[in-house]
């Protein structure tokens, strides 16, 4: 059984920067077992593949897995995977419209595709959940994460808390670029926190005031075999609902996040969250991505 695949940079228009993924096509029938072992040969952070849809309004069945397990939901497999999608016009015999609907574990993801001149450009998601904020983790421990004197790590406007669009992370501001560029993960410390070892995964991120950007952004998870991550759209979807709720008042707050410089692979996310009253009620996350390579696999 032959796949045809192509790979993506993601939250990029620069090939070898933002976040690598592989979109397998024609994997239908193939078992869970079968679909991990190919995420692991890919040795990406995760590894889409389309499948017809089980509801015929829906574009396509995505399944993403990572290297280690398959994921409810993911930011940057959604956003490149449409890319890819819109990049081909068509899908299982029908066409595309300016929105692709993708069936997840998560529930159903909309992401619209950006044209200009009839080219699908840039992809923009829709969270499939609301957002949600759980219990705050100690500062100290994500600081000690983090290689961090704790002071590094502000609480002026949120104490470090767990937040959600589909995927939960550990959201930590810091006080500035300063500290986003000295943080290191130490892995053994990951592992003997207490509130960080259950979940795993910290995004610490510090408002800048730079040309054509308001935060910067690392993401850290060595439990989980991601010592770092160039671009998290997952993680910054959870981070703009969180910001949402710090809104006053009713609009929508506009984002754009730099993730991934200190590793070499820099990314640019846009997210934006429409706020009402102290809740977010809808989260949004897209960028731009480029086309790596293409090939077939034997599954």
């Amino acid at each position: 059984m032959t796949l045809s695949f192509e790979t993506v940079d993601v939250f990029t228009d620069t090939r070898y920067g933002g976040n690598p993924l592989a979109v397998v096509f024609g994997a239908e029938g193939l078992p869970a077992e079968r679909l991990q072992q190919i995420a692991r040969e890919f040795n990406y952070s995760e590894t889409t593949f389309v499948l017809p849809p089980e509801d015929p309004a829906h574009t396509a069945r995505v399944r993403i897995f990572s290297t280690k397990r398959e994921m409810p939901f993911a930011g940057h497999p959604n956003v490149g995977t449409a890319a890819v999608v819109g990049w081909r016009g068509e899908l299982f015999g029908r066409p595309l419209g300016d929105t692709v609907l993708f069936e997840e574990i998560a529930g159903v993801v909309p992401v619209a595709l950006t044209r200009e001149g009839g080219a699908v450009t840039a992809t923009t998601l829709t969270a499939p959940e609301a957002f949600s904020r759980h219990q705050e983790v100690p500062a100290d421990q994500v600081a000690a994460c983090l290689g961090l004197d704790v002071s590094a790590v502000t609480t002026a406007r949120h104490a470090p808390v767990i937040g959600s669009v589909g995927l939960p992370f550990i959201l930590a501001e810091l006080s500035d670029a300063q500290a986003i560029r000295r943080a290191t993960p130490v892995t053994a410390r990951f592992a003997d926190q207490p509130e960080v070892a259950a979940n795993g995964a910290i995004l610490c991120y510090a408002r800048v005031a730079e040309p054509d950007l308001d935060i910067r952004a690392r993401m850290f998870a060595p439990i989980r075999n991601v010592a770092e991550d160039p671009a998290t759209g997952s993680a910054c979807g959870a981070l703009m609902g969180l910001l949402g709720t710090l809104e006053t008042g009713s609009g929508t707050l506009r984002q754009r996040i730099a993730q991934g410089v200190e590793m070499g692979r820099p990314s640019l996310i846009r997210g934006a969250v429409d706020h009402a009253d102290g809740t977010s009620t809808a989260v949004r996350i897209g960028g731009r991505s480029v086309r790596v390579m293409t090939g077939s696999i034997e599954g």
